[in-house]
């Protein structure tokens, strides 16, 4: 097997794993890597139908634990901010809007793991607020999960909850961005062929983010979560 093909299933491996394990990350994951390896025309769509595949596998156990409502706000005022991100593309620029994100993703995972507890939001009713960022960070740079995973952890999710609400949301969200790349002409042969590549590793590494994600008590799920934003957060800035 040659090399590139071995470091696409690594990258993709590693992905699924830390998805499974806490509910998202893998496009952060796998982007930056599988561009240097196939390319961004290869890369973006592959990480897109590889996200939708480990949702589906997640969903189909752990779909009774999604908690509906908050998700179909969520996705519901994503759409909505979509537009306006596409707006923001074309005014701002990306570093500096990135550099902010990653800053606050920064500051927002040290404050949890050193500092006071953020305050619980008792119920859905800021959901569309939180949504509506995501849908305008996603719509101008593919980076929609931050503000929903910031969600989950205010609304205090337990963690089968968080990571099948989670995989709700972005299973929703998902479809459009699928549409979209195939309206695009991107769902070509060698698309789908590193797809199928792909498709031991995602299994291989399901296993092994649930066998994590299970032996996690909630108190470790959280600290978790905090560092992978922090390391998200980093992954921006650079």
């Amino acid at each position: 097997m040659e090399a590139t093909t071995l470091a696409v299933m690594a990258v993709i491996f590693a992905a699924t794993a830390a998805r499974a394990a806490v509910g998202f990350g893998d496009a952060l994951v796998a982007m930056p890597l599988l561009v240097l390896a196939v390319g961004i025309r290869t890369a973006t769509p592959l990480v897109a139908l590889a996200s939708g595949t480990i949702s589906i596998f997640i969903l189909a156990r752990d779909w009774r634990k999604v908690d509906f409502r908050a998700a179909w706000r969520l996705t519901a005022a994503t759409v909505v901010g979509i537009p306006f991100g596409l707006f923001l593309l074309t005014r701002a620029p990306a570093p500096v809007v990135k550099g902010v994100l990653g800053g606050m993703l920064i500051v927002f995972g040290l404050y949890n793991l050193i500092g006071p507890r953020l305050p619980e939001l008792k119920d859905d009713r800021h959901s569309w607020l939180f949504g509506l960022v995501a849908g305008v960070l996603g719509g101008a740079y593919n980076t929609n999960g931050p503000p929903v995973v910031a969600y989950g952890m205010l609304r205090r999710w337990p963690p089968d909850g968080f990571r099948a609400t989670l995989c709700g949301y972005f299973l929703a969200s998902g479809v459009a961005v699928l549409a979209g790349h195939a309206a695009a002409g991107l769902w070509t042969a060698e698309v789908f062929r590193w797809y199928l590549y792909s498709l031991p590793a995602v299994a291989a590494g399901l296993l092994i983010g649930n066998l994590l994600h299970r032996a996690a008590s909630p108190a470790r799920f959280e600290q978790a979560v905090n560092v992978f934003l922090v390391a998200m957060g980093v992954l921006l800035l650079w």
